[in-house]
């Protein structure tokens, strides 16, 4: 399976010392709406996925991906620290370029 280049990074990026790495990935502009809240612009959206990797100690594996009313769909297997996993999730990624410009997490 081949990923557009931001969201290999977003899915590949370790947590904390390749935060600046996941933040590039993401457009000046970019949001990301997950489990209720939105975080918005690279600063803000690291310092979210940083918190969120120390929480949950979580890795996504990519199992499929589609396109879909413009957005980019990718289906992934989620584990870590939290009840039920693992879980699968839907991440429907918006793209403009070489990054990513939201992003919505969901199962």
């Amino acid at each position: 399976m081949t990923l557009p280049a931001p969201i290999e990074a977003y899915f590949t990026a370790e947590a904390p010392q390749e935060g600046a790495r996941l933040a590039a990935a993401f457009a000046p502009e970019a949001i990301v709406h997950d489990e209720g809240k939105s975080h918005r612009g690279p600063a803000e959206i690291e310092a979210w996925w940083k918190a969120a990797k120390a929480k949950y100690r979580h890795r996504a594996e990519p199992l499929e991906v589609t396109e879909a009313r413009g957005k980019t769909v990718v289906r992934a297997r989620v584990s870590g620290h939290f009840p039920g996993s693992p879980a699968m999730l839907t991440f429907t990624f918006g793209l403009s370029g070489d990054r990513i410009t939201d992003l919505r997490i969901g199962g």
